[in-house]
C-alpha cells in the first residue's frame, strides 16, 4: 500500500520535500533525520556541484576549439612529491574478482553469494533511476547491511545470503544527475548525495558493528576538483553523524577523458578515505568520443574494434596501475560484458575465450582485481586473478617500467567502421533505452550485458559519424542521413513487431528519443538526463 506524500523538514532549517509513493517500508528510509542529512548536504554543496557541471561545460567548449586534455602544470607538485593513501580496511585487501548490478533485491542476493569478493550495488548505470527502483534500493542494502535480507519468488522458492559473502560496495550516481523526487526549496537535489547520504545514514553503524564498513565506489569525475567536492561531502558526513574521520572508504572510477590526466591528483584529493582506482573502460571510451566530438582526427572505428588492447586504452590501464601502486592504492581492471551463452557451446567457448584473454592481461599488469557483470562470469575471473596473485593483491608490482605520456593516451585505435556495426548501434540504443524506460537499466543483448555506458557509446559513435562531413563505412560508403534513417526504420519496426504489446510503446518513445538525440546540432552530454522526465 502506497501514497503520494510530501515530507517537509522543520520550518526552522531548509524545507526537502519528496514528492513521490511513499509505502510503508520506504518510511524506515525516508526518515526525517536521513532527510535532514540530505537536506544539509545539498544546502551546503549543491551550488558547487553546479559550478562543477558549468565547469565541465567551458571546458568542453575548449576542447571543440581545439585544446587537448594534458596534465596539469599546477598540480605538478602533487604528481611529483612523494604520498601514499591511508589505511585501507582488512575486509578490502582481497578484491580479485568484483561482481556488480542494480540493487534488486534477488539480484543483489545472488551477487552477494556469487563467490566474487566485493559486490557493487550499483544506483548509477544499471539502475533505471525510477523512484520505486531508488528507495527498493536503499530498503534492500539496509536489509543487505543487517544481515537479514531475504526474498521470496512468487514460485515459491525463498533465497536467502549465504554466511560468507561478498563484501558490499554501493555507487551512487553521478554529480550530473538530479534527483527530481526530492526537492530542496523546490529545486532537484544532486542525485549523487541522495544516494550517498541516505545510504550512509542508515548502515554506517550497522556495517560498523559487523566488521566492515561504509564503502562507495565514485563514478564519472572530470577533474581534481570534483574529487575535492566528493573529500568534502564525506568528512562533513562523517562528523554530522559522529563517524570517526576515515571511516568511509571509497574507490573512484576513472571513466573519463580528463580525469585519465589527473589521477594522482584524485587520489591526493581523497587520500584519508580513498582505496582505489578502477578501468571503467565502457564509460571512458564513450568519453573518450564525446570530448572530441567535433574533432575530424579523432573519430573512432565501431565500438567492437575498439579493446583494451587498443593502444590508448592500454596506455590508461597501464597508468592507472602504476599511479595507483605507487601510491598503496589498488588499481581495479574493467568490466566482462560477456554473459554465459547456454543455447551454443560453441559461441559459449568463443565468450569465455575473450573473458579469459581479458582477464589474463589484467592480472598479468599488475591489476589488484577486475569486474564481471554476470555470476557465471566469477569462477573464471578467480582462476586467471588466483593464479597470478602471490598474496591478497598486487600492490608491490609498483610497475617502473611503464611510461605513459599524453601523446599515448591520446592515441587513435585503428579500425574501421562497417554496416553491421553501425546498424548494431542503432538497435543497442533503441534495445536498451526501451528497457530504460519500462524500469529495467541492465539489458541482455547479444549475449553482452548493456548497461548505460555501452548504451552511450553507441548513442555519440552515431552522433559522431553523421555529424563529420565524408565519415565512410569500410566499404567506401558514405555515412549520411538517409542511411541513418533508413536503419532507424527498419530496427525500430523490427523489434516492434517482435514485442509483446505491453513493451511497444517503449520500444516507440526510444526509437523517437534516438532520432532526436541524433539529429540536434549540439551532442547532449547525457542520454539518461535527457530520458529521465519519462521516468516515474
Amino acid at each position: 500500500m502506497t501514497s503520494t506524500s510530501s515530507v517537509t523538514l522543520s520550518p526552522a532549517g531548509p524545507r526537502l520535500a519528496i514528492k513521490g509513493a511513499v509505502g510503508s517500508r520506504d518510511r524506515e528510509i525516508l526518515t526525517p533525520e536521513a532527510l535532514e542529512l540530505v537536506a544539509d548536504l545539498a544546502e551546503r554543496f549543491g551550488p558547487r556541484v553546479r559550478s562543477h557541471l558549468a565547469a565541465r561545460e567551458a571546458r568542453q567548449t575548449r576542447f571543440d576549439a581545439g585544446e587537448l586534455p594534458a596534465f596539469r602544470a599546477d598540480t605538478r607538485r602533487i604528481r611529483e612529491s612523494d604520498w601514499r593513501v591511508g589505511e585501507i580496511p582488512a575486509d578490502l585487501l582481497d578484491r580479485r574478482v568484483e561482481i556488480t548490478g542494480p540493487v534488486d533485491r534477488k539480484m543483489v542476493i545472488n551477487a552477494l553469494n556469487s563467490g566474487a569478493r566485493v559486490f557493487m550495488a550499483d544506483f548509477e548505470d544499471s539502475l533505471a533511476p525510477t523512484w520505486r527502483n531508488l528507495v527498493d534500493g536503499q530498503v534492500n542494502l539496509k536489509d543487505a547491511a543487517a544481515g537479514v535480507l531475504d526474498y521470496q519468488a512468487p514460485d515459491g522458492r525463498r533465497y536467502t545470503v549465504n554466511p560468507k559473502h561478498a563484501v558490499l560496495v554501493v555507487r551512487p550516481r553521478g554529480w550530473h544527475l538530479e534527483e527530481k523526487h526530492a526537492l530542496l526549496d523546490g529545486v532537484p537535489v544532486p542525485a549523487a548525495l541522495f544516494d550517498f547520504g541516505i545510504y550512509l545514514f542508515h548502515n554506517a553503524a550497522t556495517l560498523l558493528k559487523r566488521g566492515t564498513g561504509p564503502y562507495f565506489y565514485l563514478p564519472k569525475m572530470e577533474a581534481y576538483e570534483e574529487a575535492q567536492l566528493w573529500e568534502e561531502v564525506i568528512s562533513h558526513s562523517e562528523q554530522a553523524l559522529g563517524l570517526k574521520r576515515g571511516t568511509v572508504k571509497v574507490t573512484v572510477l576513472i571513466e573519463t577523458l580528463p580525469a585519465a590526466f589527473e589521477m594522482d591528483e584524485i587520489l591526493y584529493a581523497l587520500r584519508e578515505h580513498i582505496v582505489g582506482l578502477n578501468c571503467g573502460r565502457w564509460d571512458y571510451m564513450f568519453s573518450f568520443i564525446k570530448k572530441f566530438r567535433k574533432r575530424r582526427e579523432f573519430v573512432l572505428p565501431e565500438r567492437g574494434q575498439v579493446t583494451m588492447t587498443s593502444p590508448c586504452m592500454r596506455a590508461y590501464s597501464q597508468l592507472l596501475i602504476k599511479t595507483c601502486h605507487r601510491r598503496g592504492a589498488f588499481a581495479m581492471g574493467g568490466m566482462a560484458a560477456q554473459i554465459p551463452i547456454k543455447s551454443d557451446a560453441a559461441a559459449n567457448d568463443a565468450a569465455l575465450a575473450k573473458v579469459r584473454a581479458d582477464k589474463e592481461r589484467e592480472a598479468g599488469d599488475g591489476h589488484d582485481g577486475t569486474w564481471v557483470a554476470h555470476p557465471g562470469l566469477v569462477p573464471v575471473a578467480m582462476e586467471i586473478f588466483d593464479k597470478h596473485l602471490v598474496g591478497r593483491n598486487q600492490l608491490d608490482k609498483l610497475r617502473q617500467d611503464v611510461t605513459v605520456g599524453e601523446a599515448e593516451l591520446l592515441s587513435l585505435p585503428q579500425g574501421s567502421i562497417t554496416g553491421k556495426g553501425f546498424r548494431n548501434n542503432v538497435e543497442v540504443c533503441i534495445q536498451y533505452l526501451a528497457a530504460w524506460l519500462a524500469g529495467n537499466g541492465c539489458v541482455p543483448i547479444h549475449h553482452l550485458m548493456e548497461d548505460a555506458a555501452t548504451a552511450e557509446i553507441a548513442r555519440v559513435q552515431l552522433w559522431q559519424w553523421l555529424h563529420q562531413p565524408e565519415t565512410r563505412l569500410e566499404d567506401g560508403y558514405l555515412i549520411d542521413w538517409a542511411l541513418f534513417d533508413e536503419m532507424l526504420e527498419e530496427e525500430r519496426d523490427r523489434l516492434l513487431a517482435a514485442a509483446d504489446a505491453a513493451h511497444r510503446p517503449f520500444l516507440q518513445r526510444a526509437a523517437d528519443i534516438l532520432e532526436e538525440l541524433t539529429y540536434k546540432q549540439r551532442l547532449e552530454p547525457f542520454l539518461t538526463t535527457v530520458a529521465y522526465g519519462d521516468l516515474d
